[in-house]
């Protein structure tokens, strides 16, 4: 019992279900209707829906995190993309002489996707082409991306009144969320991708061991190149549906930090950053965790200035609780010792400690 307890606690999603436990425990003693889900003109409505609901361009951006984070790079320029591909997509439906034409929306949400497709072209040839370090070369486009934006939207808030683009972030669709099942079909096709076919195996053997992968042959490049290539358009995806969500395009705070909770989502899931192993259920789940912790500092009412120092500081906790190191040395644990030592007898430890003049004489 104890072992099974103990294989239990060591599980790497065991602390980010147990944070997600207790934030939901919060919102409930707060609003005790909080986990009450309800129908209403044929759509879900209640908490949970909404955590996932507004936790859905997070997932994405999180997949796709994940797969760059397990090629050993990493992945900053995710909320410039979401501006540019907000900022594209309703700036040229605005342009439509029908807004609510459905060949006007797609093609906008199409030149989004295709400039996000360029984006991570860039990072993915400046990274494995080019050997950039891939903080600083996705630094460049994080920089550049949302002085981009801004140019789109001439640094103002590009408004849209679009029925059908409206439905990306937050139409209905078999009484879910449509948001939710994107997130949900895009996770869905990358992990049968991943774990159905070699590519996982690919990506994993590039981020453990680099130089190992190339003397036996795998082209280590391309398949850096597409990840990045990945990572923006599901940034872009992200981006289409916060941009409809709201019916406008704000360049200046659309996606704005997002790469920060996006990484932490990936590393509370337990893939670490120095590459090889990915989890891309538990990158879901810490994205959810994430989303939870915004929700309870809404719902509890945390005043706005404070509002991000409560999040690190829930957010250290919980990264802190998960490492097995800080938990030793907080319980004081020590290994057990199946078989100690007898204590040796008085006449044993004397023989074994000779006298200062047996030693001179040996």
């Amino acid at each position: 019992m104890r072992t099974r307890l103990s294989e239990l606690i060591r599980h790497r999603l065991v602390w980010p279900v147990a944070a997600l436990v207790m934030l939901l425990a919060v919102d409930v003693v707060h609003t005790p209707g909080f986990l009450a889900v309800r129908m209403q003109d044929g759509h879900l409505y209640g908490g949970p829906i909404d955590i996932l609901r507004y936790g859905a361009p997070l997932v994405l951006i999180s997949v796709g995190m994940t797969l760059v984070i397990a090629t050993r790079g990493i992945d900053l320029s995710v909320g410039a993309v979401v501006a540019i591909a907000g900022a594209l997509a309703c700036l040229r439906i605005q342009k439509l002489t029908d807004p609510s034409a459905i060949g006007g929306v797609l093609a906008a949400v199409a030149i989004a996707l295709a400039v996000a497709l360029v984006l991570g072209l860039w990072n993915g040839i400046l990274v494995a082409g080019f050997r950039i370090q891939p903080i600083v070369a996705t630094l460049i486009l994080m920089v550049a991306g949302r002085g981009l934006a801004q140019l789109i939207t001439q640094g103002q808030i590009i408004t849209v009144n679009s029925g059908p683009y409206h439905v990306i972030g937050g139409g209905f669709l078999l009484a879910l969320p449509v948001p939710v099942l994107i997130a949900a079909v895009v996770t869905v096709l990358v992990a049968l991708l991943l774990r159905r076919t070699a590519l996982g195996l690919l990506l994993e053997s590039v981020g453990g061991n680099a130089e190992a992968s190339r003397l036996v042959g795998i082209r280590a490049g391309g398949l850096i190149a597409g990840v990045y290539v990945v990572c923006a358009c599901c940034a872009a995806v992200a981006g289409l549906m916060i941009s409809s969500n709201v019916s406008a395009a704000d360049s200046n705070n659309a996606g704005l930090w997002i790469e920060l909770d996006a990484i932490l989502a990936v590393v509370l899931g337990g893939t670490a950053l120095t590459g090889g192993r990915f989890h891309l259920g538990g990158t879901v789940l810490g994205a959810l965790v994430i989303q939870t912790l915004t929700t309870t500092i809404y719902t509890i009412g945390v005043p706005p200035e404070t509002t991000l120092l409560f999040k690190a500081l829930v957010v250290i906790a919980v990264c802190l609780i998960q490492s097995p190191a800080f938990r030793a040395k907080v319980m004081r644990a020590r290994p057990n010792r199946r078989h100690p030592t007898p204590d040796l007898p008085a006449t044993d430890r004397v023989d074994a400690a000779p006298s200062r003049q047996e030693a001179v004489h040996r």
